[in-house]
């Protein structure tokens, strides 16, 4: 009777929504984590010098780069892929090797991977207001007593919320510019970026370079 009335209430609503956010963000991180992220297959080099992933042509400030060889696979490169040493495979539109997922970040799951962040951050910051709305502060040794598992706990989902939220906000600018972890940190070190007129001849403005991203 007292789940009926509270369920009329609308108060195991909330509870609901946030277990679903929970199973939501669970799902996705195994889904990111065990998927192909977009792995350069051998029957695939006929393709190579063909359009990029996600609709993208490869620049004319860039074509005259000649596509290599990977030294490891001995697969042909498309233009944006790198070989991950961990994954021992070259991974098309390489982001990054994330060790948090035991996979690579590339063109087949990186939306994935920004939903998984999205859906994570706002579990955590539904956490921290709960976790906060319990803690009622007290000037002694009894309280800490009883209140410190809730307040290391606090404490705890504020850290990786701010990692959550730095790694979302960075991963949103570049995807914005149409750029990856790998050739914004190393932009020097890629020959069809050291040899371009551009500083990044892929992006196509923020608009164009977010729908195609999501899209």
């Amino acid at each position: 009777s007292d789940l009926r009335e509270q369920e009329e209430r609308g108060e195991l609503l909330q509870p609901l929504i946030f277990v679903l956010l929970v199973l939501c963000s669970v799902l996705l991180y195994f889904k990111v984590s065990l998927m192909d992220p977009g792995f350069v297959k051998p029957e695939e080099e006929a393709k190579a010098g063909e359009a990029e992933g996600q609709g993208l042509v490869i620049p004319q400030a860039v074509g005259d780069v000649k596509l290599r060889r990977c030294g490891y696979c001995l697969v042909k490169q498309p233009m944006r892929a790198r070989h991950c040493q961990l994954c021992q495979h070259c991974v098309r539109r390489y982001d990054h090797h994330c060790p948090w997922i035991e996979n690579c970040v590339g063109e087949r799951n990186h939306p994935l991977f920004i939903a998984y962040l999205t859906v994570q951050l706002v579990v955590l910051l539904w956490g921290g207001h709960v976790a906060w709305s319990g803690l009622y502060f007290q000037q002694s040794w009894e309280w800490l007593k009883y209140n410190i598992f809730l307040l290391l706990s606090f404490l705890l989902i504020v850290i990786f919320t701010t990692v959550v939220l730095l790694l979302l906000v960075s991963h949103l600018y570049l995807i914005s510019c149409n750029t990856t972890t790998w050739e914004f940190m190393s932009h020097h070190r890629i020959s069809y970026l050291r040899h371009s007129e551009l500083e990044n001849p892929f992006d196509q403005g923020i608009i164009l370079n977010l729908w195609r991203f999501f899209c």
